[in-house]
């Protein structure tokens, strides 16, 4: 199976010689979101060169001693985890990262080295943004709901957040980078590099997502998915590790306001008389929830919590 590449150059255009071409993507995107919530855009807006310069800054910044990333570590009582980060030994899942939230939050903790890395960093994470706010208003579109809806319910962007991680080799015995999961988020964004190795679950079979240096991947996560109360699909998706090399990517979530309250809309529900297939929640407290599965992993897999924790039983 290919995941679609829609070319998004037409929502960059102004004119009514260029609808027909934006009504085609949003039906490319309206059945790709309905079906595995994957697919990957070219033409986003997001300079390309910029995107290489990430890739290859992070490289090197991960490639430094332990000692020297440590000093970027949040710290223990850091209220929140921006800076450099390891996995522990423990874990099933294989990398490190680094995390900021927007360039103007206090809590960032962005190396000094490699040179120009902060900077390109700031960058990237503005253009990502446009690029959440843009692919938000296809959406939008995409599900028949009023004009501007979505961007005045998720206006406020503070808890917008970019992770560039690095996944190591695999060894003799197993190749998880980042075990099956869906994000809880609203959209998230890949930037990945050449080696490859992140999947998508359809069908149940794990389809490869190839990389190219234009593209960036696109995944429908949880607060899509209750808002249209299943119309669109989280995406399932996992990260298999190379035995030959490191692989490296960025990944930005493009979210929602702690605060905001999040349920199937009456348009997916009561407007055409079909019943909620999830109960409302705070968003804050769904991702309280999900960070203590990586805190405090259950012995269980079927006790990790996930967006089926809210779920209305059909019994």
């Amino acid at each position: 199976m290919a995941i679609p590449t829609i070319d998004l150059s037409p929502f960059f255009k102004e004119g009514d010689e260029y609808e027909d071409e934006r009504k085609k993507a949003i039906e490319i995107i309206k059945e790709a979101s309905s079906e595995y919530g994957f697919f990957q855009i070219v033409n986003h807006g997001v300079p390309l060169d910029l995107m290489s310069r990430a890739i290859r800054l992070s490289k090197t910044f991960f490639e430094f001693s332990s000692e020297e990333k440590l000093k970027y570590s949040p710290g223990a009582g850091a209220p929140l985890p921006a800076g450099y980060s390891k996995q522990p030994d423990h874990s099933a899942d294989k990398n490190e990262y680094l995390l900021m939230f927007q360039p103007q939050s206090g809590f960032n903790i962005l190396p000094s080295n490699p040179p120009d890395f902060r900077d390109v960093l700031e960058e990237i994470f503005v253009y990502l943004r446009k690029t959440g706010e843009l692919l938000e208003t296809i959406l939008n579109d995409c599900l028949g709901l009023p004009p501007g809806f979505l961007k005045e319910y998720n206006e406020d962007r503070s808890w917008d957040f970019l992770v560039a991680l690095r996944y190591f080799p695999a060894t003799e015995t197993e190749n998880n980078g980042i075990s099956e999961h869906e994000d809880g988020n609203c959209v998230t964004f890949v930037i990945q590099d050449e080696v490859g190795g992140l999947e998508l679950k359809k069908d149940g079979n794990w389809v490869p997502v190839v990389p190219s240096e234009s593209t960036i991947v696109v995944n429908i996560s949880d607060v899509i998915q209750v808002l249209s109360n299943n119309k669109f699909k989280s995406a399932t998706h996992r990260v298999v590790r190379s035995k030959e090399r490191s692989r490296h990517s960025f990944a930005f979530f493009y979210s929602l306001h702690g605060d905001k309250w999040v349920e199937p809309l009456p348009q997916f529900t009561e407007e055409i008389g079909a019943e909620p297939k999830y109960r409302g929640f705070l968003y804050k407290d769904y991702q309280a929830m999900r960070m203590r599965n990586k805190t405090h992993p259950p012995s269980r897999p079927q006790d990790v919590i996930t967006i089926n924790h809210y779920a209305v039983s059909t019994e």
